[in-house]
């Protein structure tokens, strides 16, 4: 694969469930914000050519990270929600890049990421694009919640079949902009960007990833990132 390759990170939530001071993307970790562990793999790897953050326009932190006037990164504004975000991304790219060209979208709280996972990546796609996840290793349940508010077991799940989706998820930007779209137009819920791609008719790839490419999202996260960053 030749194309151009763009990334987007949306990092504009609060991340409430870290019940920090601040919005996780900017706890430390390894003595420097957690958002830059995540821009430098990106910025580094040599297929992508420019990063697109999306931040709260009221975001106070971003003017001290050392990637605030880096050359390679456009900063757009965040939406209510996740979907809002990237679709301002992506229309941050308008007269950059190409409908053609591929996006990479990439959730700002998994720092993680090695460049093995996006070469493989980037090698599986398919024309309706790709993303990375995981096989899921473990047993899985279906709950019912009862009127009590516990929950109880309906069935055992068969796994073979199920994946935790994680990111980058990768897309032509044109394609990728019409489904976020649609699925906007139609009240679709969209929980990640191949919700959207399936939406609108769509069968994007599961290239297997790395279990290590977590996302922090409770404060026992942390020590997991500072553990696997260690190591990469």
């Amino acid at each position: 694969m030749s194309e151009s390759v763009w990334a987007v990170l949306p990092a504009a939530g609060v991340g409430s469930r870290m019940q920090a001071d601040r919005p996780k993307q900017y706890l430390p970790l390894n003595g420097r914000f957690l958002l830059e562990h995540t821009l430098e793999c990106i910025l580094t790897y040599p297929r992508i050519r420019k990063a697109v953050i999306v931040l709260s326009d009221e975001d106070p932190y971003w003017p001290q990270s050392h990637f605030a006037d880096h050359p390679d990164v456009i900063r757009a504004s965040g939406g209510t929600e996740r979907c809002h975000s990237v679709l301002n991304g992506l229309c941050a790219l308008e007269g950059i890049a190409n409908d053609e060209d591929w996006v990479a979208v990439h959730d700002i709280a998994r720092p993680c990421l090695r460049h093995s996972d996006l070469d493989t990546l980037l090698s599986g796609l398919g024309d309706e694009g790709a993303i990375l996840a995981s096989p899921t290793r473990d047993t899985m349940k279906r709950g019912v919640v009862g009127a009590d508010g516990t929950v109880s077991i309906e069935h055992t799940v068969d796994r073979v079949q199920l994946w935790h989706a994680l990111t980058p998820q990768v897309f032509r930007l044109g394609t990728l902009r019409a489904a976020l779209e649609m699925a906007l137009a139609d009240g679709f819920e969209v929980t990640d960007e191949a919700s959207a791609i399936e939406h609108s008719g769509g069968s994007p790839r599961l290239i297997a990833g790395r279990a290590d490419n977590i996302k922090v999202t409770r404060p026992e996260d942390l020590a997991l990132a500072e553990l696997f960053l260690s190591q990469n």
